[in-house]
């Protein structure tokens, strides 16, 4: 047979203009250096200075970006074997110019020709390498310079690096793991705040404050401080926990028309909310309680008292220094003592467990150690697991409706105090949602169930009864218990894109609680508890955004943070106008105030950055608007302080740190030139304390802070002191400074 003839190698007619890449995948070519293409692929883009398939070519990546190419001083291609561009200049590396590169460490021109004339030497593997580690290594330096990067770094190593800690440090404060307001108070735009602090203790001496002028104004902002001090210690001798007044404590309620009017507050506002008691049950005790009280117990008479002491935050007209206020706060330490005493079978059931409710209610209101109940509510959840009320009744011996109902009912206010105080104090709820299954209680009124009710139908979820509000705060409560536990928990990473969605999942539960009130506003739903719903679920949003949001001025992606940080702040400090919400805003503690010190630390701060980037960008006298608002804002702080103060609070730091704080934004520098301006706001907020505290010292009479012949210390022992043999001190350390 004839041997076949072999055809010649087929040529181009014409010279390649498209990238070699985009000629194999048979895709348009921009025809660019490197080509758009090869760009949004990252490939090796490569053009041919001719149409021979063996003539020489050059690659050059589209992430190289690093200068000129130095010829290699051993060898000079020839213009055959150089790539060329469109217009017939040698091509070079680059994003989006033909301008060309330095070479790679070890990648030299010689190199690149070996490579591309001997694609089969050995030498390939190792040059490769090396050119895929270059890379790899330009990569890193550019996303580190990215403000993307931020968003993968945890909120506690955010708040760590602030405040200058390292990730496996800790601080404490007064012997305490920080709280959310004590971390956000790290921030650098407070050393201004924090220097006029220091030099006030010291009078100016060895401070920056140098002014002769300055240093008598810091002198006698010392001598005032001095006096509210000596004041707020004579004013809290007056506590049960400091001196007893009577080895026995009274429990004798004030006259019925007042208990009753105390009462009616009590389930009218707070009732509704945290769901403690089934009113037609209590009514019953409560009559019999008038009608024969000598069969009434010791734990009915301390529920009964309990009551009547928490409505009594909203009317008491007397002062903090009433009797009633007195008597009240009595009552919560007999409650308190009763229960830590030695375990009686009637403490471990449903009604010890009303008991300890009502007891940790009554703290946070009267700020009797409010911002230390989340140790008593770590031994109150143990105690409602230990008789069941974790698992739903279902599984549990046959029982009443009613008695199922108040069990659920109490569960889940048991969680929702667990949840605020592990909030408030930082430190994790020690239970998670797998850990009970509880179902919620039915949406039914109190009068619509009793020991005969042997069959209930509720009413719609969009339906107003007396459980409606619990029921709301319930179906945001996973949601918020995940939040804690990622925010407290030691190895946990809570990242961004979990704020985020945790963050959308509370605003949605502000949302459904805002649109189920405003629909039921014809009901018998109150401005006080529309108020306190919100802020329960609302305040959760601080602790979450409040380490991004300090982060915004150096990375604009975490600007959504900053807004809702601020935004959630401004709505706690301004909420529905109501007298009753107002006057446990003034008196509360624990939940209560906490959530106002966060609010605090998010608009003061956010007050100082704005002030600082108006002046640096030449706007800090000309557009004052979003500053007005800022500023008002920390007026009406300012006046709810010295409210909190003739209300019973003892700590003028509060008035004192604000005034600092608008002296600094008010600066039009914000340098040491308002050091005057800041000791005169101190003054000027300490003068009004004094003159306030002075009012309280001359409406009661006061001992002297040194007299311990009737400190809680001498009367460990006593025979009718309830057989306390302890230092009541110890559940209630001083918790006034803030």
């Amino acid at each position: 047979m004839p041997t076949p003839i072999e055809e010649p190698p087929r040529r181009r007619r014409r010279p390649a203009l498209s990238c070699v890449a985009c000629r194999r995948r048979k895709i348009k070519c921009d025809r660019a250096s490197p080509c758009a293409r090869c760009i949004s692929t990252n490939t090796r883009c490569t053009y041919r200075a001719c149409s021979s398939d063996t003539d020489a070519v050059r690659t050059y990546s589209s992430r190289d970006s690093d200068g000129p190419i130095a010829p290699s001083p051993r060898t000079s291609p020839s213009p055959a074997h150089l790539a060329v561009n469109r217009d017939g200049s040698p091509v070079g590396y680059g994003y989006y110019s033909s301008a060309p590169v330095a070479l790679r460490p070890g990648y030299s021109d010689e190199t690149s020709r070996d490579k591309t004339l001997n694609p089969s030497r050995p030498r390939e593997t190792a040059s490769d390498f090396n050119d895929l580690w270059w890379r790899v290594q330009r990569l890193e330096e550019l996303s580190a310079s990215s403000p993307v990067r931020g968003l993968g770094e945890t909120g506690r190593h955010i708040l760590t690096r602030q405040a200058g800690l390292r990730d496996s440090e800790i601080t404490l404060k007064k012997t305490r793991l920080l709280r959310w307001s004590d971390w956000m108070g790290t921030a650098p735009e407070f050393q201004h705040v924090y220097k006029c602090f220091e030099a006030a203790r010291t009078g100016g001496e060895g401070t920056s404050f140098q002014n002769e002028e300055t240093k008598a104004l810091l002198a006698e902002v010392d001598d005032l401080y001095e006096k509210c001090k000596r004041i707020a210690k004579a004013l809290k001798v007056n506590r049960p926990s400091r001196c007893l007044s009577s080895p026995k404590p009274s429990l004798e309620p004030p006259p019925r028309m007042i208990a009753d009017t105390m009462i009616a507050l009590y389930f009218q506002s707070f009732e509704p909310v945290h769901r403690i008691l089934h009113q037609p049950s209590f009514q019953a005790e409560y009559q019999t309680f008038w009608a024969h009280p000598e069969s009434i117990t010791t734990g009915q008479r301390l529920k009964i008292l309990l009551v009547i002491g928490i409505g009594s935050s909203l009317r008491d007209d007397a002062g903090p220094d009433s009797d009633l206020r007195r008597g009240v706060q009595q009552w919560i330490y007999t409650a308190q003592a009763w229960l830590s005493g030695p375990l009686e079978k009637d403490r471990l059931d449903v009604h010890g467990l009303q008991i300890h409710c009502l007891t940790t209610l009554a703290r946070q209101i009267f700020s009797v150690g409010g911002d230390l109940v989340w140790m008593s509510i770590g031994s109150l959840i143990n105690s409602a697991m230990q008789i069941g009320l974790h698992r739903d009744p279902k599984h549990l011996p046959s029982m009443s409706l009613l008695e199922a109902e108040v069990r659920r009912r109490l569960w889940y206010t048991i969680l929702e105090f667990l949840v605020q105080s592990s909030l408030d104090s930082a430190l994790p709820p020690r239970i998670s949602s797998d850990d009970f299954d509880t179902e919620p209680p039915s949406n039914n009124n109190d009068d619509e169930i009793d020991e005969s009710t042997t069959a209930l139908q509720p009413h719609p979820r969009w339906a107003y009864t007396r459980t409606a509000m619990q029921l709301l705060l319930i179906d945001s409560l996973p949601s918020r218990l995940r939040l804690v536990q990622l925010l407290s928990g030691l190895h946990s990473e809570l990242a961004y894109p979990d704020v985020l969605k945790l963050s959308s999942e509370i605003l949605s539960a502000c949302q459904a609680c805002a649109k189920f009130t405003n629909e039921n506003r014809q009901t018998a739903i109150t401005t006080f508890q529309r108020n306190m719903c919100d802020q329960l679920v609302r305040r959760f949003l601080i602790a979450l955004h409040c380490p991004f949001a300090s982060e915004a001025r150096k990375n604009p992606l975490f600007h959504y943070s900053q807004k809702v940080a601020l935004d959630t702040a401004l709505s706690l400090i301004s909420p529905e106008p109501d007298e009753y919400f107002s006057r446990l805003l003034a008196t509360g503690g624990g939940m209560y105030r906490e959530g106002f010190r966060c609010a605090i630390a998010t608009i003061t701060l956010q007050l100082l950055v704005q002030a600082q980037a108006q002046r640096e960008d030449g706007t800090f006298q000309s557009s004052t608007r979003q500053l007005d608002v800022l500023k008002q804002a920390v007026n009406d702080i300012t006046t709810l302080s010295w409210e909190r103060i003739r209300q019973g609070e003892t700590n003028i730091k509060g008035p004192m740190f604000l005034g600092i704080v608008l002296a600094v934004a008010n600066s039009p520098d914000g340098s040491a030139s308002c050091e005057a301006a800041m000791a005169k706001s101190a003054r000027d907020s300490l003068t009004l304390c004094h003159q306030i505290l002075e009012a309280r010292a001359r409406a009661v009479p006061l001992v002297s802070p040194f007299d311990t012949s009737l400190t809680s210390s001498s009367l460990d022992g006593e025979p009718n002191s309830f057989g306390l043999d302890f230092n009541l001190e110890f559940f209630f350390p001083n918790s006034g400074d803030w």
